[in-house]
């Protein structure tokens, strides 16, 4: 009798478990946020000035809320039944607009091999050896700021997409994956297992 209590127990651990890990493969369309982050980083890497006030929504497939709808009976009426979720409000688009800004101070330092793209999807001083203590500082507080406004951009992403807060870093490894591929050949990068290479023509 004294084991019934125990047994109860296991089962409800054992169902909060499961139902936590569904939660977490329910909010997080993993398809649609590649796609986002592809858009977005291509956005912000343009250098062309006559498109710099561009504004482009950035739209989320239904196809993927609805093959998440099909994998997993719990997903909310309106994700399953939503068309199309515009990442695109006030906040989102100053940090782009800082982001893309930035790059043109930017440039010089990934040219010179002095900043890089890490793995979880932020910039990474590499060398400074050559530097003079002016560009040193300009560097640190360029990937200072950098990092800060990708962080923030990142946060305000998944707030949009209603991706509960636990899983930025997962949504940080798919804008990494983007900024790698939009990093140009010679530019440092980070590889997942954490080894730092130059980009080569292809990768």
């Amino acid at each position: 009798m004294r084991l019934r209590p125990v047994i109860s127990a296991l089962v409800c651990w054992s169902l909060v478990l499961f139902f936590s890990c569904v939660t977490i493969n329910i909010y997080f369309p993993e398809a649609a946020i590649k796609e986002i982050a592809d858009e977005i980083v291509g956005e912000v890497r343009k250098t062309d000035e006559k498109k710099k006030d561009e504004v482009k929504k950035v739209s989320v497939k239904a196809e993927s809320l609805l093959m998440q709808a099909k994998t997993f009976s719990l997903v909310p009426a309106a994700y399953a039944q939503e068309q199309e979720t515009a990442v695109s409000n006030p906040k989102i688009r100053a940090l782009k607009e800082a982001i893309k800004e930035r790059f043109a101070e930017f440039e010089r330092f990934y040219d010179g091999s002095h900043v890089g793209e890490a793995n979880d999807g932020l910039v990474q001083v590499r060398e400074e050896g050559d530097l003079s203590l002016k560009d040193r500082a300009q560097l640190r507080s360029l990937v200072k700021d950098e990092n800060e406004d990708r962080k923030n951009l990142y946060t305000e992403v998944a707030r949009a997409l209603e991706i509960d807060s636990s899983q930025i870093p997962r949504l940080q490894k798919i804008f990494a994956e983007s900024w790698i591929e939009k990093a140009r050949p010679g530019w440092w990068i980070q590889k997942e297992d954490g080894e730092w290479i130059r980009k080569p023509s292809v990768i």
